[in-house]
């Protein structure tokens, strides 16, 4: 069975009926390019590390090019297509031919999956009923809060109460995922347990939380922090309370990101499997793994279990993908081994990450690690604890395999 992706194309910000006030792409500034492992050896910068991050691509396409595109890759599907995913840079619910392209794809009789959606391209609520009526199964869908006039305020929602029926609607139909940006002072505390009170009551399947991020460190690349001046943001232990507290209180699953899953016990649900742990390779040889500052600590402690007797490195930025150079440039050389390796999706050139981390005059060799060790929120949503223990392992022995076949 086959998985096909419609992509809509779009862009942040435009095809979305503007920003929502705390949006990641707001103010993002500048086409310099991070460097990034699809780069060639010798040149810094491509596709995707100086447009693809920042979404910097044309308008939506047209429902004629959409159309021709997924006829040509329906043809090089081999066998048959059991889920068709709606994506793009735009908003789908703000696809100016939405209607058109439901009724195209629901006339392939697949479920369709809706990968991302604020709903503020919904004016009329039957739209759901057209949606159920062309098999869409499943649907990821910014809700914020269930409060119409902070969904109004915050994402510039400009028809928030028809937005929230067509969810109410799709709640009692299909699979439903939630998704809220928390702010403190906005959303959260009682407005928050407001939310997820009326999501349960609807039926949604689950809630992912997403801390607001307002700082570089917290993973602000693009040149646009703060997103708001002055805004207060929850430290990630205290997110954490706040996931663990509010999956106690509702029966549908609630998780968050950049922690935690508290039915899977995700990120790093491995260090409480020690028969699992067990089953890693050993390590054999020394080098310093360099990711970021809320893995560092569970990265450690597996991989101290596993025999490691070098030093993980966690940098100030938070998230290990969202490294770039100027994380390197921080780093104290002096607690490095001669082999480094940095996370595999980092936003760095491997020839500037090798020059940074050789400044003091060791001539480190750098590599880069496996893309995930584990599954963040919003890949453990719909997935068991099984899959994502699978999921450690495989990259965890990656990482061990890597340390083995480069260190000294």
């Amino acid at each position: 069975m086959s998985h096909l992706t419609v992509d809509l194309g779009g862009r942040p910000g435009l095809d979305c009926r503007g920003f929502c006030s705390y949006c990641y792409f707001k103010r993002v500034q500048g086409t310099t390019s991070f460097g990034c492992k699809y780069c060639l050896p010798f040149q810094r910068g491509c596709d995707y590390c100086t447009r693809g991050v920042r979404e910097q691509y044309s308008g939506f396409k047209d429902l004629r090019t959409v159309a021709d595109e997924t006829l040509a890759n329906l043809q090089l599907v081999t066998d048959d297509v059991d889920r068709i995913t709606i994506s793009g840079g735009g908003d789908p619910s703000c696809y100016p031919e939405f209607h058109d392209l439901i009724e195209l794809l629901g006339s392939m009789e697949v479920p369709l999956h809706i990968g991302y959606t604020s709903g503020k391209g919904f004016d009329d609520p039957g739209v759901a009923d057209h949606l159920i009526e062309n098999y869409l199964s499943e649907v990821s869908y910014t809700i914020f809060a269930a409060d119409p006039n902070l969904r109004r305020r915050w994402m510039n929602d400009p028809t928030p109460e028809a937005s929230l029926e067509v969810l109410d609607r799709l709640c009692g139909a299909i699979d439903v995922y939630a998704a809220a940006v928390v702010i403190p002072g906005a959303n959260d505390g009682e407005a928050l347990e407001e939310t997820c009170a009326w999501l349960e009551e609807r039926g949604a399947k689950g809630l992912i939380l997403m801390r607001f991020a307002n700082q570089i460190d917290q993973g602000l690349i693009l040149g646009n922090a703060p997103i708001l001046e002055g805004q207060k943001v929850h430290t990630v232990n205290e997110f954490r309370d706040i996931v663990t507290d509010l999956n106690e209180q509702f029966s549908m699953k609630i998780s968050g990101t950049p922690l935690w899953d508290p039915s899977i016990g995700s990120p790093f649900a491995i260090l409480h499997e020690p028969d699992l742990l067990r089953k890693l390779p050993r390590i054999r040889k020394r080098a310093t793994v360099i990711t970021g500052s809320v893995a560092a600590p569970s990265i450690q402690r597996i991989l101290s279990i596993r025999g490691g007797r070098s030093r993980v490195v966690g940098v100030r930025k938070e998230i290990a993908c969202l490294i770039t150079a100027d994380d390197l440039a921080e780093v104290n050389l002096k607690r490095l081994e001669d082999v480094v390796i940095i996370p595999g999706r980092a936003f760095v050139h491997d020839a500037e990450a090798r020059e940074i981390l050789s400044a003091d005059g060791v001539d480190r060799e750098v590599v880069r690690g496996p893309d995930m060790l584990t599954a963040d929120a919003e890949t453990s949503m719909g997935m068991t604890q099984m899959g994502v223990l699978e999921k450690e392992m495989e990259g965890f022995a990656a990482l061990i395999n890597t340390i083995n076949q480069y260190g000294r």
